[in-house]
């Protein structure tokens, strides 16, 4: 039934596209002379904000055509809403995986009802603005979308210089208006310590940094990190160029505190776990510190090497105890033998009084009578460091995974794994949300479940990505064709997070499964599961010539329609499943009923749920029969 008549019937009515715009009511109801016919008085506004007002001095920023335009795609009412693909979905009924298919700026605006300000963290790389004509994404620069944005005061030339901006090859407009209300909608995603990074190339990095200051403010920029692999993409004659970059925001940096750039010794636990798993067999120091180096030679703990020595408390190794200039005036004894420490040629590093409370501890490592004593660092210690802004990541080892998992290199130039690992452990802990919404060949998505399998954590991907549509020349398109998916890079990402899920696994529970494994020390499966939505058209009101008004439903299941309430609404996770409580009709989150095709529901049944919770009704499924008219205090009609 139409939106109208619920509200007309006294019906509280809970539509995502209702959206206040705050900022606007405030101005309004404080500073009233800054608007006028609903437009914004910049000269008033300035006045207001005590800015000097003389348009001859000119401010610093980025301005491109189109601007306006993007700003405005930004807050205007998505048209789509959400189909549940079960049968692309893995452990459908227990995952608090997302997966999102369709144009991102329609699946942003979809999260954000719920996930406003829950967001950890958020990597994309997003499409490099190249020579191609246009993006596969379906943004409108056109006449037709000015009016629907209420742009009424564009002239012809403005659309002209439009036109002629998107059009040109390599556009910077073109690239800065897609991607700026997407940024601006993941800001809003972000929690206030939460971090976006972007990979970018050099042709857009420059803008890329002015959009983002714009967007997050200059003061929550992190670092530039320069990602080197092992690949020259561009074989100039004049320099071949090897990097590519990675901005990183925060919402609100000063939140920051300590917990971000810490990064632990990736594989500590495990060497530590094995440690007392041999210890527990009864095998001698010897023996351990030799299974410890074999472990070594894995390259997953290669890193970890210099932790080459063991005593009854654990991995460690000697870490120096000089400092240039220190002091020489002074010794210890070493308790093996009697005599006293060599003094290192640099100098004590610590004072007499440390050094004893060190030997106290039992915490000096003596080694050979005729070396300077160390300190003894064990590996599960919190040994972190600040990352350097200049990573390499091989990312042969991803193109061998690829091609190792499908026969076939279906995704050209993946992300290194390791590296959007790196990112995740440097923001996020056990149990925050990660989105990624250009989701490509879902890297992220493994990223998480991998590091999940790793340290235990519970950490949720969310993953956008778009139909586009393969090339059939691609080894893409011929692997979707042979495997009976649509040859679109969405199966490919999908496809990726099952191989990878089942590889995670199988690993584990070979490794569960290994001689002398203690039950304590097994690792759980994490959750390896996604549920997958398509994106489908709204209902919609439809007029015909003699002015009868008819609905436009589409074909959405029951579920669906749930589904689409609850991201409506934004209370529940979406990720959980509600409980059936009537067939087709009754669906429940803790004390939150929702409830589609309402004409099927009896009184009771209306009557229980209003008993024992808060009601929300699926407006487009719902008529104004007599049962639903006698709760209109008590439920709320969902659009």
């Amino acid at each position: 039934m139409p939106q109208k008549d619920f509200i007309k019937a006294g019906f509280t009515v809970v539509d995502a596209n209702n959206e206040e715009n705050k900022l606007l009511s405030f101005l309004k109801e404080n500073c009233p002379n800054v608007i006028r016919d609903n437009e914004i008085n910049i000269e008033e506004l300035k006045a207001v904000l005590d800015l000097p007002i003389d348009e001859k001095v000119n401010g610093y920023g980025l301005n491109f055509v189109g601007r306006n335009f993007a700003r405005a795609k930004y807050s205007k009412k998505t048209e789509k809403e959400l189909h549940l693909n079960t049968s692309l979905s893995k452990d459908i009924d227990k995952t608090e995986n997302l997966v999102l298919k369709g144009d991102n700026l329609d699946s942003l605006k979809i999260l954000k009802n719920h996930y406003t300000g829950k967001i950890k963290c958020i990597y994309i790389d997003p499409p490099y603005n190249t020579t191609s004509d246009e993006f596969v994404y379906p943004d409108k620069f056109d006449k037709e979308e000015a009016e629907v944005l209420g742009l009424a005061n564009l002239s012809e030339s403005d659309f002209d210089r439009m036109d002629f901006s998107f059009k040109t090859k390599k556009s910077h407009n073109g690239w800065l208006a897609f991607m700026y209300p997407r940024l601006l909608l993941a800001r809003d995603l972000l929690s206030k310590d939460g971090v976006i990074f972007i990979s970018i190339d050099d042709n857009e990095q420059a803008n890329l940094k002015l959009l983002c200051d714009d967007v997050f403010g200059e003061e929550n920029f992190l670092a530039q990190i320069i990602h080197k692999n092992n690949s020259n993409k561009n074989q100039s004659k004049l320099i071949s160029v090897s990097t590519e970059y990675m901005f990183g925001y925060s919402k609100h940096k000063e939140g920051l505190k300590e917990i971000i750039w810490r990064v632990k010794k990736k594989g500590a636990e495990d060497v530590s776990k094995k440690f007392i798993e041999l210890q527990k067999l009864g095998l001698s120091l010897d023996e351990i510190n030799k299974e410890i180096k074999e472990m070594y030679k894995r390259p997953k703990y290669s890193h970890l090497s210099r932790w080459n020595k063991v005593d009854e408390n654990g991995v460690f190794k000697d870490a120096d105890l000089s400092r240039e200039n220190g002091p020489k005036n002074y010794t210890i004894i070493n308790p093996n033998n009697g005599k006293e420490c060599v003094i290192p040629n640099r100098g004590w590093g610590k004072s007499l009084d440390e050094l004893k409370r060190l030997q106290e501890q039992n915490l000096i490592w003596y080694g050979d009578e005729n070396t300077p004593p160390g300190m003894k660092d064990y590996i599960e210690h919190d040994d972190v460091s600040v990352p350097d802004n200049f990573w390499f990541f091989d990312n042969s080892v991803d193109t061998k995974w690829v091609k190792d998992t499908f026969s076939a290199l279906v995704f050209e130039n993946p992300k290194p794994l390791e590296m959007i690992k790196q990112l995740i452990q440097i923001v996020a802990e056990n149990s925050e949300f990660i989105l990624d919404f250009f989701a490509g060949s879902g890297t992220t998505g493994h990223a998480v479940m991998q590091l999940n399998a790793e340290d235990g954590g519970n950490r949720k991907f969310i993953l956008c990505q778009i139909d586009e549509p393969i090339d059939k020349k691609k080894p893409a398109y011929k692997f979707c064709v042979e495997n009976n998916l649509p040859p679109v890079i969405s199966s490919i990402t999908i496809e990726r997070l099952k191989r990878a899920g089942e590889k995670i696994d199988s690993e584990i529970n070979v490794d569960n499964e290994k001689a002398g494994m203690f039950k304590e020390h097994k690792k759980q499966i994490p959750d390896i599961g996604y549920k997958v939505f398509d994106s489908v058209d709204s209902p919609k009101l439809e007029v015909d010539d003699s002015g009868q008004i008819s609905i436009n439903l589409n074909d959405n299941d029951t579920l669906s329609r749930i589904y689409n309430m609850i991201f409506t609404i934004g209370l529940d996770e979406p990720s959980q499943v509600p409980e059936e409580v009537v067939e087709d009709c009754i669906y429940k989150i803790g004390d939150h009923f929702y409830i589609t095709n309402s004409e099927k529901v009896s009184k009771e049944d209306f009557a229980n749920a209003i008993k024992n919770g808060k009601v929300f009704i699926d407006g487009w499924t719902a008529s104004l029969n007599g049962t639903l008219q006698n709760y209109k205090e008590d439920v709320k009609i969902v659009f």
